[in-house]
This record gives structure tokens, C-alpha cells and sequence, in this order.
């Protein structure tokens, strides 16, 4: 199996959880023009918050409060331009001087709790001004209570920078187990994760799609690479999509949710078609040049990025769907593939061989754009994805003789792990939000 084959192999996943209720309780900006912090930025210096322990009303337990606060901070963290306080530097409580501790925002907080149902009041506090920017109050069940904490800290973030927080976002992933490979999803910060696949063999190229309520997969149980479509709101709800000869490999959503682009091989040789939404071939979009595989499309629908081996090596060319007219974005490195084009500019994410090893770059859809690497670990880095905001690229590494999940902003910072699930996970994919 060839290389380019090997990345035949790609991606992950991701899904939008909704609360059962949200109730706004306050809302105050303060007078003037907002200036919004840019989370890019590589001078910038994080935004430091405190979150202490949440109050329980008619309780003095602190286990929930704690764990509450927690999770909120880690929601905030996980964005890369904020740094909490430790709790043990205040002792958690909510009358600090937070001045003197060097905090910029404060979250106040205060929650109710029954068995199974839980009420959270939280208010966001800027320390210069001391005013209140934000409230929001949160009603639901128990196990609700990352969501509604994760609505929070998504409004946060807006607040912010103007941007919507990701926190409610999810990524999805393959999962190699016993020579079985099954795609799952989970939330950013691995606490509820979910098997979506259960068909005990080679599953392949998740992908959601443009609405995040449907993910589309390649499966070989049947002993072909055929496609097929699964409803996340109801996991047991999967059809098949594609069952042509051969492949039916990685589909690209338009960003309009109504057609696909796909490769298959039902003739031969591995090109790429576009189909509609039920599967249905609409037009072939290359003939016979080598390897097509794994397209990308811009945000306006008007351009894919693809890989291609017809001049010798996998390399990424663009495409304009309308005139069909295509060339060649990439020369740099040995094989470039398993492009992304980012939800919110011209940028493409891909996977570079570069002196023997692969690493993330990042490239203009122009013609003579220089990429910019963004790994520069000596481990393999491969299968980025953009995270919603176009902020992040989430990506696997290989990690002695498994794959881990990583995610790192596109400057170049903030890389870290995102789970430590048992096992090897490789092909993530994030869902973009609405």
C-alpha cells in the first residue's frame, strides 16, 4: 500500500449538544466601543480569571461546587487565551481580593441541586471596573450540567473577542481496538464520549455534515468501501449512501449541506465526483489523472482543495468548481495530503513529509504561497482538522507505536493533548457549529 493509499485512511468527528433550558438573567456592557481581544495573536498575554467555587444555596458541601468550577475552567483554558487561578491561592472562596491576585475577570457563582436536577446562577465580573458584563441562569437535569457550563463559557468568549466559544463543540475520531476500528464522538474535554459505529471491522474517513447532525463514514464490513450516513440524534438511524464498486472514500460537504464531493473508483482509477445529498452522481470533476482523494471545500462553495499523485507524489492542488480550471498549490515537501480549508479565512491545514517525518502546515489557496509549519516536534503529526472558530487545529500524533489527539492554535501555541482514552485514536474531525 502506497502512502497516499495509507492516507485514504482519514478523520473524525463532532456534534452540537443542546441544553434543555436557558433562561437569560442579566445582561450589562459597559459604556463605549468594545476592543476585542484577538485569540491568535502570538504576543498576546493570556486573560487571567478566577472561578472560584460555586455557592450552594442552603448547603455548605463543596464537592459540587468545586467540580462545577472545574469543569468551567477547564471550558475557558481549553480556548488558549485564558489562565485560571488556582483555587489553593484564595482557598476557592468567592470574596477575594482579586485585584491584588492579578485576576482580569472574576465568575461568581451559585448553584441548586436536587438528585437528579440542578439550577446554576453565574455572573462574569470585570475586576478593573468592577461591573458585571454578564448573567446567565441554567435550569436541567444532572447530567446537563457540563452543557449548560459549557454554554456559559461559550458566551464568555464572545463577550470577549467577539467570536462564539467552541466549548460546545465536539470532535469525533477513530478508535483502533483488536484490529477494529470504530468511529466515536466527545466533547471537548473527553467527559461524555459515545460509540457512533458498531460494524466490528475497518471503519474509515468520518466527516460531518455542514449542520453537525449528520456523520458520514466509510465502512468494509460488507467487504466493499461503502459510504454511509448516520443521524446523531438517533445513533441506530444509518443508511447507505454509497455502495458503488470499489471506493466511495471521504466525502467533502458544501458548505450549503446539499451536495458532496467524494471519491470513487467504480471506473478504474480513484476521482472525484459530485454527488447531491441522497448519493446520486451530479458530475465528475476530474478523469484519469493520477489518485484523487480527499477534497476540502472554501466557505463560499466555490473552491475545493484536493490531493493528487498526478505529478508523481501526493500533493494538494485548487480547484474552481465553476470554470473546472486546477493547479497546483504545493511544491514544498515530499508528499503533502489530508487538506482542511479553515471555516473562516483562505487558509489550508494539511500534513507534510518533511525530512522523514510528517508535520502540520498551514498554506494560502494562492498561486506561490509559502506554507508555514506548524509542528516542528520530531513525532509524526497527521489528519488536522480546523476547530469552528478557525482558531485551532486538532490533529493525531503518533506516540510510540499508537496515536494520541492533540490540538495547537494555528500560530503555533498552546499544543497540548486533548484525551487519554486506552488505546490508539487517529482521524479526528471537528464539527462545526452553527
Amino acid at each position: 500500500m502506497n502512502s497516499l493509499m495509507k492516507k485514504l485512511i482519514p478523520s473524525i468527528f463532532v456534534l452540537y449538544a443542546v441544553l434543555s433550558s436557558t433562561l437569560f438573567l442579566s445582561s450589562t456592557v459597559l459604556a463605549g466601543e468594545r476592543a476585542y481581544l484577538d485569540i491568535t495573536s502570538p504576543e498576546a498575554r493570556k486573560i487571567t480569571f478566577a472561578v472560584p467555587w460555586f455557592a450552594g444555596k442552603g448547603s455548605d458541601e463543596q464537592p459540587l461546587g468545586k467540580e462545577l468550577a472545574d469543569i468551567l475552567g477547564n471550558a475557558l483554558q481549553f480556548h488558549g487565551i485564558i489562565s485560571i487561578l488556582p483555587a489553593k491561592s484564595y482557598g476557592g472562596t468567592q470574596t477575594a481580593d482579586w485585584k491584588k491576585l492579578g485576576a482580569d475577570y472574576v465568575i461568581l457563582s451559585q448553584y441548586s441541586a436536587s438528585s437528579d436536577s440542578i439550577s446554576l446562577e453565574l455572573r462574569l465580573l470585570d475586576v478593573t471596573s468592577g461591573g458585571i458584563l454578564m448573567g446567565k441562569a441554567f435550569n436541567g437535569t444532572m447530567n446537563q450540567k457540563d452543557e449548560m457550563l459549557f454554554k456559559f463559557c461559550d458566551s464568555v468568549i464572545k463577550e470577549l473577542t467577539g467570536e462564539q466559544g467552541i466549548a460546545l463543540s465536539q470532535i469525533a475520531f477513530v478508535s483502533l481496538n483488536s484490529k477494529i476500528k470504530e468511529v466515536f464522538i466527545t466533547d471537548i474535554l473527553g467527559h461524555h464520549f459515545r460509540q457512533v459505529t458498531r460494524h466490528k471491522n475497518l471503519v474509515v474517513s468520518p466527516r460531518f455534515t455542514a449542520n453537525g447532525i449528520f456523520l458520514s463514514y466509510t465502512s468494509y464490513h460488507s467487504g466493499n468501501q461503502n459510504l454511509y450516513i448516520t443521524d446523531l440524534r438517533q445513533s441506530q438511524t444509518t443508511r447507505v449512501l454509497s455502495r458503488r464498486k470499489g471506493m466511495n472514500l471521504a466525502p467533502a460537504w458544501a458548505p450549503d449541506g446539499r451536495t458532496m464531493i467524494l471519491t470513487l473508483s467504480f471506473d478504474g482509477n480513484p476521482d472525484l465526483y459530485l454527488l447531491d445529498s441522497q448519493g446520486e452522481i451530479l458530475e465528475q470533476l476530474t478523469r484519469n489523472e493520477g489518485i484523487n482523494v480527499t477534497a476540502t471545500f472554501s466557505p463560499d462553495g466555490r473552491q475545493i482543495v484536493f490531493v493528487s499523485d498526478r505529478s508523481g507524489k501526493p500533493q494538494l492542488y485548487l480547484m474552481d468548481l465553476a470554470s473546472k480550471r486546477t493547479q497546483r498549490l504545493t511544491f514544498s515537501g515530499q508528499e503533502n495530503a489530508e487538506p482542511s480549508w479553515s471555516p473562516k479565512e483562505d487558509l489550508i491545514v494539511y500534513s507534510s513529509l518533511t525530512e522523514g517525518l510528517y508535520q502540520i502546515c498551514t498554506i494560502k489557496p494562492v498561486p506561490n504561497a509559502a506554507p508555514t509549519q506548524v509542528t516542528k516536534d520530531l513525532m509524526n503529526n497527521e489528519n488536522p482538522s480546523w476547530s469552528p472558530d478557525g482558531n485551532q487545529i486538532v490533529f493525531s500524533r503518533q506516540v510510540g507505536g499508537i496515536h494520541k489527539i492533540y490540538a495547537i492554535l494555528k500560530n503555533g501555541s498552546f499544543e497540548r493533548q486533548l484525551f487519554s482514552y486506552a488505546g490508539s485514536q487517529s482521524y479526528p474531525r471537528w464539527s462545526r457549529m452553527q
